[in-house]
């Protein structure tokens, strides 16, 4: 029995091991998957002396409680949480050494959604196509933690970084999603088109890893009819039978028949893994070729 190693105390409502994710597989049906908030998993890995790439623990709303069976540096960053140590206040946002033994509890996010755990060494479960991500979709990767889960822990790499705390940046209170057209742009009506980059909309309680689904006006479709299964990116903001656009995260599925209006810029994909349900979408178109006050109209061959 190794030493290197985390017993997990209490699961979490969702804990999961991320990491980069798997891109590059699509064409064989395999989603990215890795961390929905890529910017804190990489932060607490800098913190907790890890490389960018090692995988680390993501909670959702209500954090997690680990035993390490030797001593270790831990992070806590994304969504900001309570952390203590044998029941002692310990640092969110910068090292923190766990004796062995100790209980760590990541507690209940008082912002956001997600917070992320890096551990000194990473966590070292199997590789699967060349990720430790789960994949909640396909459920390629370590399964969800369960209470009395033993993870397995890497060598530390280096030491932890010399800090006592480091900026970053607050769940948002409006998230703002900046779109291009997407490829089926044209089979909704120029007033949909309006609607999407005009209107209100809200976070969903129903979004998870796979898409943020949102609340507000349905948006009309020019055409009827269905389409065959195409290929989804990353960011694709695909609009089901009920008009409210569903913006597909890390675990979206590679392929899908509904038709998709926009897709989001990456760079604003982090913040959707902090937004809680209620908060406020706005879309904001960001290229001349489709904007609210110019819309193209429906091609009657484009898609058939």
């Amino acid at each position: 029995m190794t030493d290197r190693a985390l017993v997990v105390v209490r699961a979490g409502a969702l804990t999961t091991v991320q990491d980069h994710g798997r891109p590059g597989y699509a064409h064989l049906g395999v989603p990215r998957s890795g961390a929905l908030d890529p910017r804190a998993a990489a932060l607490v890995n800098r913190l907790a002396g890890n490389p960018a790439d090692a995988a680390v623990l993501e909670t959702t709303v209500n954090g997690c409680a680990l035993r390490p069976r030797s001593a270790v540096t831990v992070a806590v960053g994304g969504a900001p949480c309570p952390v203590t140590v044998d029941g002692r206040p310990a640092d969110w946002g910068a090292p923190v050494t766990v004796p062995a033994g100790a209980l760590l509890e990541v507690g209940t996010a008082v912002a956001g959604v997600r917070s992320y755990v890096a551990v000194s060494g990473g966590i070292a479960v199997e590789p699967v196509l060349g990720s430790r991500s789960r994949d909640l979709l396909s459920g390629l990767g370590p399964a969800p933690l369960t209470d009395g889960a033993v993870l397995p822990l890497g060598a530390p790499a280096g030491p932890p970084a010399r800090v006592d705390a480091v900026p970053q940046p607050g769940p948002p209170a409006e998230l703002v999603l900046r779109v291009t057209a997407g490829p089926r742009d044209d089979w909704f009506t120029a007033g949909a088109l309006r609607a999407l980059t005009t209107r209100a909309y809200r976070v969903s309680p129903a979004s998870n890893r796979i898409g943020l689904r949102t609340e507000g006006p349905a948006l009309e479709r020019a055409r009827g009819g269905e389409l065959p299964s195409e290929g989804m990116v990353l960011g694709a903001v695909q609009v089901p039978p009920d008009g409210r656009p569903v913006v597909f995260l890390a675990d979206h599925p590679t392929t899908g028949g509904y038709p998709v209006i926009a897709v989001v810029r990456a760079a604003d994909l982090p913040a959707a893994a902090q937004a809680v349900p209620g908060t406020p979408v706005r879309f904001v178109a960001v290229r001349r070729r489709w904007s609210p006050a110019a819309v193209r109209p429906p091609s009657p061959r484009r898609g058939a």
